[in-house]
């Protein structure tokens, strides 16, 4: 019988832990300029320039692409960090501006790294502007994930760097950026929300 009760305060614990570590919060060193932060942590799977014809992606796979940036910009980078498990589950405004608008879109759950599928997946659209540039944050629920949280409203005024959503367990933020910045990220770069650069907006750059 002790055992057994060891086994069972071994996985208590564990689950415990598992939980601490998921819902953690580290503080971020926002880092100041006229750049673009992660919104997300995690691993950058896939970068889409929406003008690329040297990509080679299926037709329909284009489509829903252009469906997402439509509202952003004729020509738009569509980047995509799949956060594991592992990784902090906070979402952060890539810039300052305003909530221009929030949609939520109900959808699948397949796996958030699988990034044709991911577009089926339930949704949360929040489109963040100011007087330099338009950007998309996409909450994407995952294969585990079956709750996205948003704490962001419109017409809300955010720092850079500030918290506005969450998504639990394996999931996928994906950020969509008009082609005329100065992109800083490539496919398997690690990033973290808020501190890691993501762009540079080439009109302040000289």
């Amino acid at each position: 019988m002790g055992w057994i009760i060891g086994i069972l305060a071994v996985i208590a614990f564990l689950i415990v832990l598992f939980l601490f570590n998921f819902y953690r919060d580290p503080k971020r060193e926002i880092p100041k300029g006229n750049i673009i932060v992660a919104p997300a942590d995690g691993r950058v799977i896939s970068i889409i320039k929406t003008n690329d014809k040297s990509i080679s992606i299926k037709k329909g796979l284009l489509g829903k692409i252009r469906t997402l940036t439509k509202d952003i910009a004729d020509e738009c980078y569509v980047i995509s960090i799949f956060m594991s498990p592992l990784d902090v589950h906070i979402n952060r405004s890539p810039i300052e501006g305003t909530i221009k608008s929030i949609r939520h879109a109900k959808g699948k759950f397949f796996r958030a790294y699988e990034l044709e599928k991911s577009l089926e997946n339930e949704k949360n659209e929040i489109i963040i502007e100011n007087k330099g540039i338009k950007v998309k944050v996409i909450q994407v629920a995952g294969f585990l994930a079956r709750r996205i949280k948003c704490y962001a409203k419109k017409n809300q005024k955010v720092n850079k760097g500030d918290k506005i959503g969450m998504i639990a367990l394996s999931s996928q933020t994906t950020i969509v950026l008009p082609a005329g910045v100065d992109l800083r990220v490539k496919a398997n770069d690690k990033v973290k929300a808020g501190e890691s650069i993501i762009a540079y907006l080439r009109k302040y750059n000289g």
